[in-house]
């Protein structure tokens, strides 16, 4: 049983590391617990390509960083972009140890759909799955891992049924904490699928809770009053450092080796939605998610 919890920090997770010769893919790297992995993981020697909205902020972030850095440009929101990206990735001529999937949003006020979905599925989910199907031949046989940030909050806000496909543009009526969760939950049960699908080439694929963590940009999208109550969840959330730990943890620990399907927390293993580990349920997210993608995303 692993001595971390809760309160443990990304640099806490990695002390005695040897991360060199390691090579890592990182979305979302331009800030909160993004930025912190990243610095964490070059740290230690890593070589860490980081992804976000635009070129300006992919390098702006890897500047801040000591340590062996790329920047690449990929905005979630917009398919091309994604396709670009992986298609830039796949001329790095590199082996991942580790692919880290953290961008994400939560809870904007109105569902601003596109390709026939709402934004935070949009977003969270079919970018990541667009992103990591076109690259995941580039994980490492025999030790590649796939960490996918998902959050707890896809077993408090989510669904019952998992996802509600009948309304995934939020048109039949929009919620943001409900399509919050279920797109949290669909990173998990994407994890869960990849993680049978890369089973025989033996590379592990897992989803995280970070925690919360109020002082990321993450909550960027909350109406006015709730952000008034930021301040005060500072107070009993997590830091940034301790944000990033459990991804961290999955991503590049030994004690993770060999460790696949799970959902973990305070790097340590938690519960999750149900219907994460409903076969059916995932089925049909796949087949769902595939669909919208190859009908809206520019080939590879």
């Amino acid at each position: 049983m692993t001595t971390f919890d809760s309160r443990t920090t990304a640099d806490e997770v990695l002390d005695g590391l040897d991360l060199s010769g390691h090579h890592i893919l990182l979305t979302g790297c331009a800030s909160g617990i993004g930025l912190e992995t990243m610095r964490a993981l070059a740290a230690r020697g890593a070589h860490v390509v980081g992804t976000a909205r635009d070129e300006g902020r992919a390098a702006g972030a890897c500047a801040k960083v000591a340590g062996r850095t790329t920047p690449i440009a990929c905005d979630q929101d917009d398919f091309a972009s994604v396709a670009k990206a992986a298609a830039h990735i796949r001329t790095l001529g590199l082996r991942f140890d580790a692919i880290i999937a953290n961008a994400g949003i939560m809870a904007p006020p109105e569902p601003k759909p596109k390709y026939g979905v709402e934004q935070q599925l949009r977003v969270n989910h079919l970018a990541h799955m667009l992103l990591v199907t076109r690259i995941a031949d580039l994980l490492k046989d025999g030790s590649g891992r796939l960490v996918m940030v998902s959050s707890s909050a896809a077993k408090r806000w989510a669904p019952p049924e998992g996802v509600d496909f009948g309304n995934l543009d939020g048109q039949a009526g929009y919620k943001p904490f409900p399509f919050y969760g279920q797109s949290k939950l669909a990173n998990t049960g994407f994890a869960w699928t990849m993680a049978e699908r890369l089973a025989a080439r033996g590379i592990t694929a897992n989803a995280i809770h970070p925690g919360v963590i109020a002082s990321t940009d993450l909550p960027r999208s909350l109406p006015g009053w709730m952000q008034l109550l930021l301040p005060v969840a500072r107070l009993f959330g997590k830091s940034i450092p301790q944000g990033a730990a459990t991804q961290c943890y999955a991503a590049v620990h030994p004690d993770m080796a060999g460790v696949t399907g799970q959902f973990y927390a305070d790097c340590r293993p938690a519960q999750t939605h149900a219907r994460a580990s409903d076969p059916a349920f995932r089925a049909k997210l796949w087949t769902v998610s595939e669909e919208i993608i190859a009908r809206h995303a520019p080939a590879a």
